[in-house]
């Protein structure tokens, strides 16, 4: 890596730098592989290869569209809240550097469904619309970091 990003402004510095040349902000020095690398939800461009499976059985479901050679993997949110991330401690792993720790969570109230975003670095989209929480409705397309999701309810 030959440049360190600074956090407040996104500013791009040499990784020697201690602190951002343009605001002054003092420049994280973690290890590389833990940090999350920007992501623009334009960067995806539309795949075949990653069209929405058919899922069997009821229940919430998540479907991985494309991103990261998953498509067709699905993931069942279960309990009042499912959390989706970077972490392999996370209930929905999504293992890419496009993608936060602790990205996002769904929470259950009933038969409704949100999802909210925890504050990561390429924020979280419902159909194409960076949010910071929504209600999730069927079939609604949800992107994470470089993986773009179907949410279904299948009742």
């Amino acid at each position: 890596m030959s440049h360190v990003y600074c956090p407040e402004c996104g500013f791009q510095n040499p990784v020697a730098a201690n602190f951002c040349s343009k605001c002054g902000t003092r420049l994280p020095k973690e290890d590389p592989s833990e940090q999350t690398m920007t992501f623009a939800a334009d960067d995806l461009g539309e795949d075949a290869a990653g069209a929405l499976a058919e899922v069997p059985g009821k229940g919430p479901v998540l479907v991985v569209r494309s991103g990261g050679g998953r498509a067709g993997e699905s993931f069942h949110p279960s309990g009042d809240r499912t959390l989706i991330g970077r972490s392999p401690d996370c209930d929905v792993f999504l293992d890419d550097v496009t993608v936060s720790r602790r990205h996002a969570e769904i929470t259950r109230d009933g038969d409704r469904f949100s999802i909210a975003d925890l504050g990561s670095l390429n924020g979280t989209f419902v159909n194409r619309k960076r949010i910071e929480s929504q209600v999730l409705e069927d079939d609604d397309e949800v992107q994470i970091g470089k993986y773009r999701l179907t949410f279904l309810l299948r009742r």
